[in-house]
């Protein structure tokens, strides 16, 4: 099976690429090779490749700068995908892509389903359900997997900032009434893998995929807030100063990007269908590890 993974560079791209290798022969590019902002070109590579399968973690990614370029974030998040998705139906390839779960409000005090009434209340998020919509009206096999607060070892991220951070300052002042589930990227990675495995094995993957077709929430499992998160980093952290940590509200740090209070998500659809989930703080202290 010939797979295209797009983004090979990002968080989750980094992680795929090495997590894929041996379910096929695996077409990594990053954005000097398929940029998602020319449509074009995105057409051009995926007719050149003929892949199987396109596997997308490639996005726009910048949360509160999406609020300033909202059409640049609209064309790779919302636009991208569709075009994504209508060269996948000729070829009669599947796809598995990558959403958000900023596409909820937050209004919820449980955590939501994946049949939830999706409301973003910013502009990264409107343009990841676009995505999302573009993709389910192309009439082709695809999972899309719904993920929230990833971070690694690399790239930027909140685990990242947070150690940077610890080395500079003697307190550290972070969001304690935003609920979530900090998630490895490598449990996406590894997640994502164990499913193209499962398909492969199958001596129709098309059907196979058509089948469980549909939108998955993939995170760690329980809950915490950015300052519970913080808190689980320090402690792993092999820092010799560790600084005072004080919890303070949304309201004391504004952002351009509104954020949903509470965006856990339920994932008994994924972990019925495919396989079990870590626990956000088993999987944050093997990354630290």
């Amino acid at each position: 099976m010939k797979i295209l993974l797009t983004g090979k560079t990002g968080q989750v791209g980094f992680e795929l690429e090495r997590s894929l290798q041996g379910l096929g022969e695996i077409i990594a590019l990053d954005r000097s090779q398929m940029d998602l902002a020319n449509l074009t070109q995105v057409r051009d590579v995926i007719r050149a490749i003929k892949p199987q399968l396109i596997v997308n973690p490639a996005a726009y990614t910048a949360v509160d700068k999406a609020e300033s370029e909202p059409e640049l974030a609209m064309r790779i998040n919302g636009e991208a995908p569709g075009v994504i998705a209508e060269e996948a139906k000729k070829l009669g390839a599947a796809m598995i892509h990558y959403s958000t779960d900023y596409v909820f409000d937050g209004s919820k005090k449980t955590p939501y389903v994946e049949t939830d009434r999706t409301c973003p209340i910013n502009v990264y998020g409107a343009t990841k359900l676009a995505g999302e919509q573009a993709i389910q009206a192309a009439g082709i096999p695809y999972l899309i997997l719904r993920t929230s607060w990833v971070y690694g070892m690399r790239g930027n991220n909140f685990l990242r900032t947070m150690l940077r951070l610890a080395q500079e300052r003697e307190e550290l002042r972070v969001v304690a009434d935003q609920h979530g589930a900090p998630t490895w990227c490598r449990t996406i990675a590894d997640t994502t893998a164990h499913i193209v495995a499962q398909g492969r094995g199958q001596q129709h993957w098309q059907e196979w995929g058509q089948q469980r077709a549909g939108i998955y929430h993939l995170t760690a499992q329980g809950q915490t807030t950015w300052y519970g998160f913080t808190q689980a980093i320090l402690e792993n952290a092999a820092i010799a100063r560790k600084p005072v940590l004080i919890p303070i509200t949304t309201q004391d740090y504004p952002l351009p990007a509104k954020r949903p209070p509470y965006s856990v998500m339920a994932c008994e659809h994924l972990i019925k269908t495919f396989c079990e989930l870590p626990q956000w703080d088993n999987a944050l202290t093997l990354c630290q590890s």
